[in-house]
């Protein structure tokens, strides 16, 4: 018993020390986001990597998932396939694709969908009525139409601006955040409504109780 401890503490330790000796590596994923850490399999449709946050465990990722991995030598290995059924981009088009998403997650922000329909949601509160959450739920329903407005700073590279595939990326995952944010404030703003009725009606005129 006494020497399964020990070696599987040795194997622990050694593992350890194996991950945080090894080079780190670069693997891009399709939802642009990026993972960098030593990449120590990639066999059986999946890469295996140190977990970022514990060296100690490792984490799998399908080949699907992965749009390439740039290894500490400077060796780009590319998962990413062009077919009609699915991935219709080239594989420079989702590269681009990818940028867009990526840079829009870091620096799009929509305080407008949160305190425009937390606005409705408050209003549809106080109503106090069951037909409240209809506002926030109609303004949740338009909020994904407008045009996105890309302020360049929140752009990494100016050029990308001249390709559609940038573009799409960026807002993708724009339109999504305006949803999530919409949500959230309609929730907050509907929430608030109703507890100021409850608070509130009492006053109300006559003809609004």
């Amino acid at each position: 018993m006494k020497s399964f401890v020990f070696y599987s503490l040795f194997f622990v330790l050694s593992y350890s020390l194996f991950a945080q000796k090894k080079p780190a590596d670069t693997l891009m994923l399709m939802n642009g986001n990026i993972v960098v850490s030593p990449v120590l399999d990639t066999t059986l449709f999946a890469a295996t990597f140190v977990d970022p946050k514990d060296s100690l465990k490792k984490q799998h990722l399908e080949f699907f998932n992965i749009f390439a991995i740039r290894y500490h030598t400077g060796e780009m290995v590319y998962y990413y396939k062009q077919d009609t059924l699915s991935n219709w981009f080239t594989r420079d088009e989702m590269y681009l694709y990818m940028q867009g998403e990526r840079d829009a997650r870091k620096g799009f922000r929509a305080p407008g969908s949160r305190y425009g329909t937390m606005a409705c949601g408050l209003v549809g509160g106080l109503s106090g009525t069951f037909f409240g959450p209809l506002l926030p739920m109609l303004y949740f329903g338009l909020v994904g139409l407008p045009k996105i407005k890309i302020k360049h700073n929140t752009v990494s590279n100016p050029d990308y601006l001249e390709h559609d595939a940038y573009l799409l990326g960026y807002e993708r995952v724009a339109r999504k955040r305006r949803r999530i944010q919409s949500l959230i404030g309609g929730g907050i703003g509907l929430v608030a409504g109703y507890v100021l009725y409850a608070c509130l009606h009492s006053y109300y005129p006559a003809g609004l109780k």
